[in-house]
């Protein structure tokens, strides 16, 4: 299975914000710059997140963007349901429907198989994903020329 671009950068921004220290609130261009993702396609992970109650953003001066408890503590398998969606691994009925549509053993196991993916993730938090040794490499992404010495 493959995840998506957004559900791909949903993850990353999620990791970066879990590694923030007390007071940092760094903004969506700033997460986006260290992630190495376009803007717009951070912006719009962003207000998901935030719709999901994972993500707090704060406009204008002393705004950026935290992590929520429930960020934190957010299932990695939920989380990458939610953003994908319930659709099948493969289109089935799509402009030109498959032959085998009607009996096809394939599409089941493609969807047992996908289940078993998320159920693997499930137990996994964002906390998880960022224990070292992958935390203390998100810290130093953020950290600029001034910070390395």
């Amino acid at each position: 299975m493959r995840l998506t671009r957004f559900t791909d950068v949903a993850l990353r921004v999620l990791m970066r914000l879990a590694v923030t220290k007390n007071g940092e609130a760094p903004t969506t261009r700033e997460v986006a710059s260290v992630m190495r993702v376009p803007y717009t396609h951070t912006a719009k992970v962003v207000a998901r997140l935030q719709h999901l109650g994972l993500v707090e953003a704060r406009r204008g001066r002393g705004g950026g963007l935290a992590l929520t408890g429930a960020g934190r503590t957010a299932s990695v398998g939920g989380l990458v349901r939610e953003l994908e969606g319930a659709g099948d691994v493969v289109e089935c009925e799509g402009d030109t429907p498959c032959p085998l549509l009607a009996a096809c053993r394939l599409r089941g196991a493609l969807r047992r198989a996908q289940e078993a993916f998320f159920t693997e993730l499930d137990p996994l938090t964002v906390t998880d994903l960022v224990a070292s040794p992958t935390g203390p490499l998100l810290i130093g992404l953020g950290a600029g020329p001034a910070d390395t010495g």
